[in-house]
């Protein structure tokens, strides 16, 4: 972020506007376009528009719903929300999404829905994933955190994530991701209704939004149709995110850049895993994740890089493996191996989009020195 985003969030400050109104409005019709989405819905984050997702698709109390746990734990806790339990399949090796392969594995009669999760910015292959769903009448919620600006070979044609090719998409604003709000989220869909449900809920079942009321020339009274909830976003964040959405295609430009640049300088480590792009995607590159040879220790791998001033992640969490899930209903449809491996043997290297080749050439010399320890 920069004065583009200070001077626009300064721009809703005196507006005298700073909550869900005319920047909202206007990011939502923004971020719609640059996506290719009929209808787009600003809400406080992604665990709550996710949350609004599985609602809208019918997910409930005893219901079970299919996901992977290879992800952040607001996957699994969205459908917790709901009252429904998780389902885990296991992720695709060498990759980090759900292999639709085991889907058949998962499903049962309580089986609600499916929650696909495009991981670190990485398509899931949501062909197969539709392809098992649609004719069991399951619909598909794409947990799309991280995917902003990724895409997907779709009929012959690159399509960002977020048009939707599920039923519904949810996109996450937090500083970790390419385009932020400080924190905040989106849904996409084509579904109309669903659209119109999102508004209502967001705002706690709000019959009249804020901007009619208080724009009427006559008296309204709102009423409150339905239970709703807080999930607003603010004009203030929105209004960044406006100028965030106008950096996307030189920051996506400059990460393909750097995850080439990566390549080149760690090709030839014995052992050590690349990311690699199906065919039919393009990642965003949101993280770069490594997997390490075997018999290094990723804790010690870290704690070298740490010590050399280079700051890791391990790999992607299994919420299967967290405390809170050691008391939560939940099953798996498979053996959870590779999930687990990847948390285990992952390494995500800094990457941004001001990083300096030279940072690079340095976190590429450190890594072949602490694997050569």
């Amino acid at each position: 972020m920069g004065q583009a985003e200070a001077d626009a969030a300064s721009r809703a400050i005196l507006s005298g506007w700073v909550t869900q109104g005319p920047e909202v409005a206007a990011f939502e019709r923004e971020f719609a376009a640059v996506v290719g989405a009929p209808h787009a819905c600003a809400v406080s984050n992604c665990t709550t528009g996710l949350h609004l997702a599985l609602l809208a698709v019918g997910v409930g109390p005893g219901d079970e719903v299919i996901t992977v746990s290879h992800s952040f734990i607001a996957t699994a806790n969205v459908i917790r929300h709901c009252g429904a339990v998780p389902v885990f399949v296991d992720i695709e090796a060498p990759g980090y999404n759900l292999d639709p392969a085991l889907l058949g594995g998962a499903v049962s009669p309580r089986t609600k829905a499916i929650l696909a999760v495009h991981q670190v910015g990485m398509p899931c292959d949501l062909r197969a994933i539709l392809e098992f769903a649609r004719p069991r009448g399951l619909p598909v919620v794409e947990d799309a955190a991280c995917a902003i600006g990724s895409e997907i070979l779709w009929d012959g044609r690159w399509e960002k994530i977020g048009r939707p090719h599920g039923d519904v998409a949810c996109f996450s604003f937090h500083p970790r991701k390419l385009v932020s709000t400080g924190d905040g989220g989106m849904i996409t869909t084509a579904n109309a209704a669903w659209d119109q449900k999102f508004r209502l809920w967001r705002q706690h079942g709000m019959s009249v939004p804020d901007t009619v009321r208080h724009g009427s020339k006559q008296v309204v009274f709102e009423d409150y149709v339905e239970v709703g909830f807080n999930y607003r976003l603010t004009d203030v964040q929105a209004a960044m995110g406006r100028e965030q959405l106008k950096r996307l295609p030189a920051m996506i430009a400059r990460r393909r850049e750097q995850a080439a640049r990566y390549r080149e300088l760690l090709t030839g480590i014995a052992g050590l895993g690349l990311p690699t792009e199906p065919a039919w995607a393009r990642t965003n590159w949101q993280s770069f994740g490594v997997r390490l040879p075997a018999g290094a220790k990723q804790r010690g791998v870290m704690q070298a890089l740490l010590d050399a001033g280079i700051s890791t992640r391990r790999g992607v969490m299994c919420s299967h493996r967290e405390p809170a899930y050691a008391k939560a209903p939940w099953r798996a449809g498979s053996t959870l191996v590779e999930s687990e491996r990847a948390q285990d043997e992952v390494v995500i290297l800094p990457l941004f989009h001001d990083m300096a080749e030279a940072d690079q050439v340095r976190v590429a010399d450190a890594l072949k020195a602490a694997l050569a320890t």
